[in-house]
């Protein structure tokens, strides 16, 4: 049957300038096999027609012998795909009208065959490649696509090569069709492959109502991909459906972007569509659109309300962009948001003013054009004035009940009476003093101050009064109310209303409840706070009697809310009427109330007072005192009192019993105070008992305290006993320090040591105090390769090789080595020793048997006397000298 052009079904319409293609084309029915194409008979010698079959009435074809070989298989299994493709194969080089012509006898034999099409049909498009579109070849190509379609109608490859044939060959009216056809014949699982270049192909072509009508085809299928039909309308100007379609698509919450879109992302662009192109989009209601999303987004709507207002100004509707802006900058709340609104509004208004001064600068400028322009720049000058007050406002909006920011919105107002009047009116009827952030109790205050400053105190008072009945979250504000209403009378030279005032405020309530029972309004536990009772005791003590402040004092420790400096003022004030009785009582009842360390302050002024006030008639008394202040003192705390109580023994006590106390004293305190401890103790017993009587406290100081500390009380010791002429006592004593000084880090202690050897030492305790300081500093170096550097040091000096660090191979020993450099150190210590006028003798500590050192006459100078005493050489060498009187401390005058 002949084959002819679809007219344009339902949903199907061709745009304007739809290719019109011939309709005549031959076909074969679809049931039809090869049988029914009638062929005319070729001419001898002519070349056969590439689409007709081989006849048995040919016998003037030739074969070559692989091609025989071919035919005698296929004779005996025509219906072989494998054999034809293979014969199809080696006839690929051969001329194209044969290879078709076995093609088609394949076909006829095997007309179901997919792959004998699928290689026929790929073997007439490449043999068409590169020719003009009007070339016969073409149609009779796609005739062959038609005949391979009554077949392969199910086949979707071989539905998009011949789509993408058609379009390769410009026929868009008939590439379309056979799309459409496609759709209809394939089920509707292979789609999925079809629409892609069947949109593909609708867009590179200007037919825009076509392409409109297949995506709306298209979605019905696949409703997910509508971004692409939104960005193919904005490509083709057709703004008002794709603003439709964007609006469906953030309406639907189960819509899932492809694009991995938000929906305030597709929001964006709808508002942005509606916003720049309002001449274009006449089917949505823009402003209902953009305000819908004002509440749906409420984290963009700075940038809303700019589309929005930017919207009315492309359509020319410039004072209501100018409302849209204020109500922006009236009800925005983020300073994010404000911000942009703000910079919008201001560039609106610039390039409002600017157009009018274009305008005038081309047409001239008349007087109402002159009053226009005033009204403008007025405008924006009062926007730029009203900022910090808007940008005040969006705080609020916030958090309304925000002190801090209501005060800066009263000081914006400055200079206007009734504004700030309104304002703080506004405040403190806004402000929830359970929900505040700040002290609320300041809005009153400043509300009464404002009153006050313009002379009108009866409304100050009437503020203040009011305050005082509102339910505040904290005692502490509505003390401080209290406070400043007794202040404003005291300002104001009211001295009996502040007294009143402040009497009111500590009255005791109808219901008494603890202070920090928050389930209580603050009125039923303010007679607990200590400020308000604080200033009445003030005020007491400046303007009462002293009966009236005592009784407050009284009724403070009664309530137990007394401080130690209240207590201590109370003390005072009773110690200057003469009850000093009465004002130890006071320090008494103060201390019960507190612990350590809150109650150190109480007992050192305690103490003090007690002590310079009876001194030594009550001794038992004050030591009573002092033993009940230890009781469980912290040791930071020991220090100070054990001074005290050190120092009224001292004055008024035994000497022994000081001594006892400081004994305490450095047991008790901390480590840190235990150094500070030992120099008082030591030195308070050198001027009592003499210096002699300390050196039982040095060996324990020593003993107690750290090496830093140990090591300066050593030297002030081994001091101390060179001056007493004790050498061997102050050697010992350096001998016992020298262990826990590192030659590295203490070198002051070894110079001193070394000083002290040069003076009162010889050549054998040299060599004694080096060798300490070897092994010292071989005890603290754990070093093994700078202990190996040392020993060859030391081996080098000594003979000059390093064999003399193997004992037993070259004659010298360890002790050797050792003593050749002690002798080494000495001679350089001598060096260094600036020289005498005469030669320095030097004294053995131990004569030989049978004789005595001889004594040095008074006229030989000597660098180092002492006297040597052992248990086997009764000889002693004596001489007079004065023992300093130091050494009898305070017994001398006894």
């Amino acid at each position: 049957m002949a084959a002819r052009e679809e007219p344009p079904v339902a949903g199907e319409g061709a745009g304007p300038g739809l290719e019109q293609e011939p309709a005549a084309m031959a076909e074969p029915a679809p049931g039809a096999g090869p049988e029914a194409e009638a062929e005319p008979a070729a001419e001898p010698g002519a070349v056969a027609d590439p689409g007709a079959g081989p006849g048995p009435e040919r016998p003037e074809l030739c074969f070559e012998d692989e091609e025989v070989q071919h035919e005698e298989e296929l004779l005996r299994n025509p219906f072989s795909v494998r054999g034809w493709l293979r014969y199809a194969q080696a006839r690929q080089r051969g001329p194209r009208p044969r290879l078709n012509q076995i093609y088609e006898r394949a076909l006829r034999e095997l007309p179901g065959s997919y792959k004998l099409w699928y290689q026929y049909l790929r073997q007439r498009r490449a043999q068409v490649k590169g020719r003009c579109p009007s070339d016969p070849a073409f149609e009779e190509a796609n005739a062959v696509h038609e005949r391979a379609l009554v077949f392969m109608h199910k086949m979707p490859r071989i539905w998009l090569d011949y789509c993408q044939f058609l379009a390769e060959q410009g026929r868009v009216t008939r590439t379309r069709r056979t799309f459409d056809r496609a759709l209809r014949a394939l089920p509707i699982t292979q789609h999925r492959r079809l629409w892609p270049p069947y949109l593909s192909f609708v867009r590179r072509h200007p037919l825009p109502e076509t392409a409109v009508r297949v995506f709306r085809r298209f979605l019905k299928l696949c409703p997910e991909e509508a971004e692409q039909y939104v960005s193919y309308l904005r490509s083709v100007g057709r703004l008002d459906e794709a603003a439709q379609v964007l609006a469906r698509l953030v309406n639907d919450e189960r819509f899932v972007s492809r694009q991995g879109k938000s929906n305030y992302q597709l929001w964006q662009e709808l508002c942005e569509l509606l916003s720049q192109h309002p001449d274009r989009v006449r089917s949505l209601d823009a402003g209902g659109i953009i305000r819908g999303g004002l509440t749906r987004f409420t984290d963009q709507r700075g940038r809303l309300w700019g589309a929005l207002a930017d919207c009315y100004v492309r359509c020319g509707h410039l004072e209501k962009a100018r409302d849209v802006y204020e109500e922006a900058v009236q009800t925005v709340m983020t300073v994010r948001d404000f911000t942009q609104v703000f910079d919008s509004y201001a560039r609106f208004e610039e390039s409002v003013i600017g157009a009018l001064l274009d305008t005038q600068a081309q047409l001239g400028r008349g007087q109402d054009e002159e009053v226009e322009l005033e009204l403008r720049l007025a405008r924006f000058e009062r926007l730029m004035a009203r900022r910090p007050l808007l940008l005040n406002s969006v705080l609020l909006r916030q958090n309304p009940h925000n002190v801090h920011e209501w005060h800066k919105r009263v000081a914006l107002h400055q200079g206007q009476p009734d504004k700030i009047i309104q304002t703080f009116t506004e405040a403190v009827r806004t402000v929830d003093p359970q929900r505040a952030t700040g002290r609320p109790h300041e809005l009153w205050v400043a509300f009464a101050r404002f009153y006050e400053d313009n002379g009108q105190l009866d409304d100050a008072r009437s503020i203040l009064s009011r305050a005082t009945r509102v339910r505040f979250r904290r005692v502490e504000d509505l003390a401080a109310v209290w406070c400043e209403f007794g202040e404003l009378e005291l300002r104001h030279q009211r001295h009996q209303e502040a007294l009143n005032v402040l009497r009111k405020a500590t009255a005791l309530p109808a219901k008494r409840a603890e202070y920090f029972d928050s389930s209580e309004p603050v009125q039923n536990r303010l007679y607990k706070s200590l400020k308000v009772w604080s200033m009445l005791a003030d005020l007491e003590e400046s303007l009462g009697t002293f009966q009236s402040t005592r009784a407050v004092y009284e009724r403070i420790l009664d309530l137990r809310i007394a401080t130690p400096q209240i207590v201590i003022n109370y003390a005072l004030l009773l110690e200057e009427h003469g009850r000093f009785e009465d004002s130890f009582k006071a320090y008494e009842r103060g201390i019960a109330l507190f612990r350590w360390p809150h109650v150190g302050d109480l007992w050192l002024t305690y103490l003090s007072k007690f002590v310079a006030r009876y001194g030594g008639r009550k001794l038992e008394r004050a030591r009573d005192l002092f033993e009940q202040a230890l009781d469980g003192c912290p040791p930071q705390h020991a220090k100070t009192i054990y001074l005290l109580y050190a120092r009224l023994e001292e004055q008024f006590g035994l000497a022994r019993r000081a001594m006892a106390v400081y004994e305490r004293g450095t047991r008790a305190v901390p480590p840190a105070q235990q150094s500070d401890m030992f120099h008082i103790y030591i030195r308070r017993a050198a001027e009592l008992f003499g210096v002699t009587h300390t050196r039982p406290i040095y060996q324990r100081a020593i003993e107690v305290l750290g090496d830093d500390a140990a090591r300066e009380l050593c030297l002030r010791f081994a001091d101390m006993e060179c001056k007493l002429g004790e050498v061997d006592r102050a050697r010992a004593i350096y001998t016992y320090c020298s262990q826990i000084c590192d030659p590295r880090i203490t070198g002051a202690f070894w110079q001193t040591w070394k000083e002290f050897e040069i003076r009162h030492g010889n050549e054998d305790t040299i060599r004694e105090m080096l060798r300490i300081k070897r092994s010292v500093q071989a005890t603290y170096n754990t070093q093994v390769n700078f202990m190996a550097s040392q020993m060859l040091k030391v081996s080098g000096s000594a003979t000059g090789t390093v064999s003399d660090l193997a004992p037993g191979q070259s004659g010298l020993d360890e002790m050797k080595l050792l003593e050749q450099r002690a002798e080494a150190l000495a001679a350089e210590a001598q060096r260094d020793t600036p020289r005498p006028a005469q030669q320095v003798l030097f004294v053995r500590a131990e004569a030989p048997r049978g004789q005595s050192p001889p004594c040095p006459s008074r006229g030989t100078p000597r660098r180092s006397t002492w006297a040597t005493t052992t248990a086997t050489s009764p000889t002693r060498c004596s001489w007079s000298k004065q023992v300093p009187a130091s050494v009898f401390g305070g017994l001398k005058d006894d």
